[in-house]
């Protein structure tokens, strides 16, 4: 399931903002247009189909912050999404979401105003049929249906003002066969933003062996990650060893897991020129960012979404067309998005690979611009993409 369309209103610095990604998309522009709020935004629909929105949005400090300059009361998003692959039907190419988060008063609290979700589909096509609606809820008034239109009401005393009708299809509404899947999908996006690789940090420390396949948002359950596939997947092992090779060169020989203490695991790396091997706690921030970066990219179980947050921090320029060169595989099985300042990690990818938007931040609310690709290509005739992005061609071409 990928997002065809997206429609945001009211959030932070996305007053209204209209967004057509592919399967790998490049977010470029200056610093507070607003490219991080667009990674926060769909980590808050991620959150709201778990289930955990009110804790999400208290932790934030509320309603109020997230509203676009003050003057925003509701925060919207209509979403245009690909069906999931195992309910694909000629009838429903694409189902839409839409939701409105308002705020109550002038308070930090908010409730969930209305809630959609539908195929849309017939109604762009010029027939006069109703779209088929799967949730219906307007404030406490909620209404879930079946594929053959039957209608279930939801009891207004189980329903929560905060929380999503969406989320709740892993509960009382499971019977259904095509709310469930949607709403996995969308729990599962995976946005990487802030990733700490400080000294005391657990992402260097040993960790208690259990099975994981794929990287939590936070990113400190890496090793338990690398350890359940480096160990039981030989492609994955002879893809990192490979991506290893290319940044260090032959010296690097492979990963290894010894135990520790209390039936916990840690992560060393072997080098060919040293006899001990280098512990999690000795590598360095940017080895560990590469080794996140490989393992989320790299993952036979890939989050439907994977949004990454300047990919090239703490990384030498040398690693980034290893890292453009796993983002395009990824691309194959998952939505990928990545945010970046770095004119070498542009020129890393190919013509033709990825969506390059622009955004700008415009009478102070953000503006996204996809570059079309027959304007793009004749500017890459004579000028690499980021020789673009550093004269700030790329910026008028939006």
């Amino acid at each position: 399931m990928k997002i065809l369309e997206l429609n945001v209103r009211g959030f932070r610095s996305l007053k209204d903002v209209i967004w057509k990604p592919g399967d790998l998309n490049v977010v470029i522009g200056p610093n507070g247009s607003g490219k991080s709020n667009l990674l926060r935004f769909l980590e808050l629909v991620c959150i709201a189909a778990q289930g955990s929105l009110g804790k999400h949005i208290q932790s934030l400090g509320g309603m109020d912050p997230l509203l676009w300059d003050g003057k925003a009361t509701e925060i919207e998003w209509r979403l245009d999404c690909s069906p999931v692959e195992q309910w694909r039907n000629p009838s429903r190419e694409s189902l839409t979401y839409m939701t409105t988060l308002a705020q109550v008063g002038k308070s930090s609290r908010y409730r969930v105003e209305q809630e959609i979700l539908g195929n849309y589909h017939r109604v762009k096509t010029g027939k006069k049929s109703a779209p088929f609606k799967l949730i219906d809820r307007q404030g406490q008034k909620a209404y879930i249906f079946d594929e053959k239109d039957l209608c279930l009401v939801a009891p207004e005393e189980l329903l929560s003002e905060e929380e999503t009708l969406l989320s709740m299809a892993k509960g009382p509404f499971g019977y259904n066969k095509l709310i469930p899947p949607y709403r996995r999908e969308m729990a599962a996006w995976s946005v990487y933003q802030d990733l700490h690789v400080n000294q005391d940090s657990p992402i260097r420390q040993a960790v208690v062996a259990r099975s994981e396949k794929r990287v939590d948002p936070d990113g400190q359950n890496l090793i338990s990650v690398l350890h359940t596939l480096y160990t039981g997947d030989r492609e994955f092992k002879q893809e990192i060893n490979a991506a290893m090779n290319a940044a260090f060169g032959d010296d690097f020989e492979e990963l290894v897991f010894p135990p520790a203490a209390d039936q916990r695991i840690q992560l060393r790396v072997r080098w060919k020129s040293l006899k001990r091997e280098q512990s999690a706690a000795d590598l360095s921030d940017g080895t560990l960012r590469f080794l996140f970066l490989l393992t989320v990219l790299a993952s036979p179980d890939a989050a439907p979404l994977i949004a990454i947050d300047e990919p090239e921090t703490g990384l030498h320029p040398s690693m980034l067309p290893i890292v453009a060169e796993y983002a395009v595989d990824a691309a194959q099985r998952s939505q990928v998005i990545l945010t970046t300042h770095s004119p070498q990690l542009l020129d890393a990818f190919k013509v033709n690979t990825t969506k390059t938007t622009v955004a700008l931040r415009q009478d102070g609310q953000t503006v996204l611009n996809v570059l079309a690709d027959e304007v793009l290509r004749e500017w890459l005739k004579g000028y690499s993409l980021g020789a673009l992005f550093k004269s700030g061609e790329l910026e008028s071409l939006a």
